[in-house]
């Protein structure tokens, strides 16, 4: 984390009216809650990447009060590969999955020792491990329609899987497009019935893969929603078949959940200032966790909402500007006790 002191007795020769600025200039990048009701919360705690300072990238777990509970640095020759989408997950064996965009993956345990790795420069935004042992990841990054977006590969690296958005939507109106990448597709997950769910953010479009590679469902966001660039991240099945999605620009919703039979809306979420939603992660009591941007404040943040919209708990990067980048948090996994 980014930490810059200076010395107290100059901010405490500063009327009250600019307390604000004078914390900004005691700490410049903190974790700061500043809403937590512990009665309607999830409670646990949460595990995030943080990339504010270029030089100390990090996975962090962080209770409910944001004090680091656990902390990963990332070494020389991994914390240059951060964008886009540094992601990490907690793994069913307690060890931690980090992806590293243009680089790779590692698997690491709580005291940081690097237990498994794969390299591969055309990985970004996402990676998750197969209750077989093998590990699925996504490609997005300034993709081109020669790439594969979708790979899978097993213990040892051995690419055992893949598909490739062109065997099927090199077609219009798809086949012309290009903003960061062809599809710049962005999350995959292994479902229960061994289809694969893919989130391809340029199309607009959340789409369905047989084991043959073929597509079997689309979900077209820019018709489900009536918006024209809604950019979907993070797309997640739940138990009760509907589908959960993370929505931008000029979608009316920042979090959308379907049937996924019907494609009628089931829940909606939206909130004035929040840009650059990149995750929607439901809880264990039925709250959802978002990751996103507050375009006023210009700030990172995450925070838990429940069915009915009340935010019930929120974290934020204080004094750490966003400008032009997507935000210094890009997922975050709650561990509910």
């Amino acid at each position: 984390m980014k930490v810059k002191w200076l010395e107290r007795s100059f901010c405490l020769s500063i009327v009250g009216v600019l307390i604000t600025s004078c914390e900004c200039q005691l700490r410049e990048g903190y974790l700061y809650v500043d809403v937590h009701d512990p009665d309607k919360a999830c409670n646990g705690t949460t595990l995030l990447t943080e990339g504010y300072d270029p030089d100390s990238p990090r996975v962090i777990e962080v209770d409910m009060q944001g004090k680091v509970v656990w902390e990963y640095l990332l070494p020389d020759g991994m914390k240059q590969y951060t964008q886009p989408g540094f992601d990490a997950e907690l793994l069913s064996n307690g060890h931690i999955l980090i992806e590293l965009p243009g680089k790779g993956i590692r698997e690491i345990d709580r005291e940081g020792n690097i237990l498994w790795k794969h390299d591969d420069e055309k990985i970004s935004h996402d990676a998750d491990r197969l209750p077989d042992g093998h590990t699925i990841y996504v490609f997005g990054d300034n993709d081109t329609k020669e790439d594969a977006q979708v790979k899978e590969v097993d213990s040892n690296g051995d690419l055992v899987w893949s598909w490739s958005a062109k065997d099927e939507l090199n077609v219009d109106p798809y086949v012309d497009i290009k903003y960061q990448g062809w599809t710049h597709a962005n999350a995959v997950t292994r479902m229960q019935d061994g289809n694969t769910l893919v989130s391809l953010r340029n199309f607009a479009l959340t789409v369905i893969i047989s084991p043959g590679k073929s597509i079997v469902k689309t979900y077209d966001w820019t018709s489900i929603v009536g918006a024209k660039d809604p950019h979907p991240h993070e797309p997640e099945v739940e138990p009760e078949g509907t589908l959960l999605v993370a929505l931008q620009n000029d979608s009316l919703y920042q979090g959308v959940e379907i049937d996924m039979a019907s494609e009628e809306i089931v829940w909606s979420y939206s909130r004035d200032g929040l840009r650059t939603t990149r995750d929607c992660d439901r809880l264990t009591n039925g709250n959802t966790l978002m990751v996103g941007v507050m375009h006023e404040e210009d700030e990172s943040v995450i925070f838990e909402v429940t069915s009915a919209g009340e935010i019930v708990w929120q974290l934020r990067l204080k004094c750490a500007p966003v400008g032009q980048n997507p935000g210094w948090f890009y997922k975050a996994q709650r561990i509910c006790q």
